[in-house]
């Protein structure tokens, strides 16, 4: 049974796919969709063009970004035993949030022009990953003084408290084209991506998976509380940190580069235990990794608007299509499996 459902998964990724190359500006057939991937010949040379360079980078973006984000929001909620913890709540999107604002809110009130170095696409991935990576160094720091994991995200949201005050002070005295900027890219985005950009979310993806690999088999225990996986020999201070850094890395890749895209992280652990039945991490892990990367392509074909020229941004297709429907999924089963 599970080895069919598994096929159905990957032929419904596999699907996906094929249908987000094929939507766009330019309609393309599926067909040549299809050899254009397998180094077939195409019969529109544009068409081989638009699917390599722009839409294969967009698609593999998608099933990196949602894979990421619901992954990291599954260990977020085993950590802190709470059906509400999402990747964002260590404040690393917030952290994200502030690099970005100083650089484009901050620099015109300070007179700055960081244009000559790089540029602005490197130079709001460069802001945002440090930001990031300065709350990621924070909440390691604090993980490491303090044994309450409790006391620990209450510290991550205090961090987003932060930040985001010094966000709406920046927000004060920016301009309109400043706000204008800072809006966009806090809407979320798949497309736009280098092959070499793409590279680096893809590393910094693996990398989290690799770590995740070493503490599957004691994330079960940590989810019957910290007493009874200690008494299991399960080293708590490690399992912790590991935890928090593959959290720390996918949350803060992701950012960088697709910007703060919600929902995801959050839902799709609670969509998946609904589907499959079950709270084994053995078997959760891979199937909410391929969920939310087929939840991310089927936001990403909505907000493409098919048959249309328009793009709508794809934080407001994730809210607006995944609320409701954890919503219905919740009232249904009338208590959360967790």
């Amino acid at each position: 049974m599970q080895l069919k459902s598994s096929l159905l998964i990957v032929l419904l990724l596999t699907l996906l796919c094929l249908i987000s190359l094929s939507l766009g500006s330019v309609s393309i057939p599926l067909s040549e969709v299809f050899k254009s991937i397998t180094f077939q010949e195409v019969e529109n040379q544009n068409w081989h063009y638009i699917i390599v360079d722009y839409r294969l980078p967009k698609t593999i973006t998608a099933i990196f970004v949602g894979g990421g984000l619901a992954l990291s929001g599954l260990l977020m909620q085993t950590l802190f035993r709470n059906p509400l913890a999402g990747p964002y709540v260590l404040g690393l999107s917030s952290g994200a949030s502030l690099g970005v604002a100083i650089l484009i809110l901050g620099s015109g009130i300070l007179g700055l022009n960081f244009g000559d170095f790089l540029s602005e696409r490197w130079l709001i991935v460069l802001a945002s990953s440090l930001g990031s990576l300065l709350v990621m160094f924070g909440i390691l720091m604090t993980a490491s003084r303090i044994k309450d994991t409790m006391a620990l995200l209450i510290i991550g949201l205090m961090f987003a408290s932060l930040t985001g005050a010094v966000v709406n002070v920046l927000s004060f005295f920016s301009s309109a084209n400043e706000l204008q900027k800072y809006v966009f890219w806090s809407l979320g985005s798949l497309g736009d991506l280098t092959w070499n950009e793409v590279s680096i979310l893809a590393i910094c993806s693996l990398i989290s998976y690799l770590i995740i690999l070493f503490i599957l088999k004691n994330l079960n225990s940590l989810l019957l509380g910290e007493k009874y996986a200690e008494s299991l020999g399960v080293n708590l201070k490690r399992n912790r940190f590991l935890i928090i850094l593959s959290t720390s890395l996918l949350a803060g890749s992701i950012t960088a580069f697709a910007g703060p895209i919600a929902f995801i992280g959050l839902a799709v652990p609670h969509l998946t235990r609904q589907i499959i039945k079950t709270n084994n991490h053995l078997v959760l892990v891979p199937s909410v990794l391929l969920s939310g990367a087929i939840l991310m392509l089927i936001c990403d074909i909505i907000a493409q608007l098919p048959f249309s020229e328009l793009t709508i941004p794809i934080n407001a297709v994730t809210s607006i299509i995944g609320a409701p429907l954890v919503i219905w999924l919740l009232v249904k089963q009338r208590h959360i499996k967790f």
